[in-house]
């Protein structure tokens, strides 16, 4: 798995959970940026950047996103558990999202640097 590039994407990132039954969020939704918007029968959870979010808004703030480089075949198993593997044995909680080509995974601006540090000691190349 260590083949795999790494690129930190710029920016801080909020993670809001909102009313299962609230409407799409438009202001979540600007083009450019990362955004992810996830309805369950129990919440509708949005990833954005921090700029978006309006004010008020319960969120947890001051995410920073890593994101596998490619397109992940779906045949390929456990990309995402050897990083939190990886990320988890030093101590470093994270928050994943995956999409149709690729995995996202979260961590806090705070634990950034020993993210990028653990990843690179694993033999995992980062793009900063």
């Amino acid at each position: 798995m260590s083949e795999l590039t790494l690129k930190v994407l710029e920016g801080k990132y909020a993670v809001a959970k909102l009313a299962p039954d609230d409407p799409f969020p438009q202001w979540a939704a600007a083009s450019g940026d990362f955004t992810s918007i996830t309805r369950t029968a129990e919440e509708l959870s949005v990833v954005c950047p921090e700029s978006r979010l309006p004010e008020k808004l319960d969120a947890e703030l001051d995410w920073r996103i890593i994101k596998i480089e490619g397109i992940l075949d779906f045949s390929l198993v456990g990309i995402l558990a050897a990083l939190a593997s990886v990320l988890a044995g030093a101590g470093i909680s994270i928050f994943a999202v995956s999409t149709y080509n690729t995995d996202y995974i979260l961590v806090r601006e705070t634990a950034l640097e020993k993210a990028v540090l653990v990843l690179k000691e694993a033999g995992y190349r980062l793009q900063t």
